[in-house]
């Protein structure tokens, strides 16, 4: 028995369907990789996480009308990996010791990184 009304499914529109929501499984995978990357890196700075999600999120929401499977989406969704991997890997949160200086840990995530020290002027803006 067929429902009067309903549109019959041909396979055209059923791979349309199908790829549309494959592609909306692979933004919301990405997404949730940059911010997992984010939670991990900035774990303990309130302002960081805070700021990092709100940023995150003001990017993805500028691509959200792309259509699924066109280049620019393509290149969005490498650029998040990209990122998700940069904040993983390149990105290392230095904590402030109690003498006032600050202590930079590296995990075994970063090795093989370059350290890059920041200048005095963004030090003091942290004071």
């Amino acid at each position: 028995m067929q429902n009067i009304g309903a549109v019959p499914h041909t396979p055209t529109r059923l791979l349309r369907t199908m790829a549309a929501a494959a592609a909306a499984a692979e933004g919301l995978a990405a997404y949730r990789a940059v911010l997992r990357a984010a939670r991990r890196t900035f774990a303990g700075d309130k302002l960081m996480l805070t700021e990092s999600s709100v940023e995150i999120r003001r990017r993805f929401e500028e691509h959200r009308g792309l259509a699924p499977g066109s280049d620019e989406a393509a290149s969005a969704l490498s650029d998040a990996r990209e990122a998700a991997h940069f904040i993983t890997h390149m990105i290392v949160q230095a904590q402030r010791a109690p003498s006032g200086s600050f202590v930079v840990k590296p995990e075994k995530v970063h090795a093989g990184a370059t350290l890059e020290v920041p200048s005095e002027e963004i030090l003091s803006k942290l004071k």
